[in-house]
C-alpha cells in the first residue's frame, strides 16, 4: 500500500462531491491513449507542479526518473500522469511530509489537491489568495479505499 494524492486541473473536475467522485473513479480507469509517465501530455501547471516536485520526491518511472536509486531511498515516488490530473504514490513513511509538500505546491500552482488516502477523502480547491480551501470531504465511516 501507498499513501495517494492527487493534484488535478480546476478546469475539467467538477467541484461538488458526488460528480468529482465520478470524475475521480472515470480518471483513474487510466484510459487515456499516452503513456502514465510523462508530464508533456498534461496542463502547464500541471506540468511545473510535477518538475518541481521531483526535486523533492524523485519520479520512479518515466522519462525524469533516474538510472540509479539508492536501495532505502524512500522519497522515490510513483506518479500516474494525466491530461488533467497527476496522481502520487508515496511511501507511507513519507506521508506527512508529502502531504505538506504536494498541498503547499498545488496552493502555489493553483492546481485541486484530493488526498486519496485519508478517511474523509477531502478535496480542496485555490483559496484566491494563494492557499488552498476545503471544497468538501466525506464523513469517516462512508468513505472508504474503493470510494478515493
Amino acid at each position: 500500500m501507498s499513501y495517494d494524492l492527487l493534484v488535478f486541473a480546476l478546469e475539467k473536475a467538477p467541484d461538488t462531491r458526488e460528480e468529482f467522485l465520478s470524475w475521480w473513479s472515470e480518471t483513474s480507469g487510466w484510459s487515456e491513449d499516452h503513456s502514465y509517465d510523462d508530464p508533456k501530455v498534461s496542463a502547464p501547471k500541471l506540468q511545473a507542479w510535477f518538475l518541481e516536485m521531483i526535486k523533492t520526491y524523485p519520479a520512479m518511472n518515466g522519462p525524469f526518473s533516474s538510472e540509479e536509486f539508492p536501495e532505502d531511498d524512500s522519497n522515490v515516488t510513483d506518479y500516474s500522469v494525466g491530461k488533467d490530473a497527476i496522481y502520487a504514490a508515496f511511501a507511507w513513511s513519507k506521508a506527512e511530509a508529502a502531504h505538506e509538500h504536494v498541498f503547499s505546491l498545488a496552493a502555489k500552482h493553483q492546481l485541486g489537491f484530493f488526498d486519496a488516502s485519508s478517511e474523509t477523502a477531502a478535496v480542496w480547491l485555490p483559496d484566491g489568495k494563494g492557499g488552498l480551501k476545503l471544497c468538501h470531504q466525506g464523513e469517516p465511516s462512508d468513505t472508504d479505499d474503493s470510494d478515493a
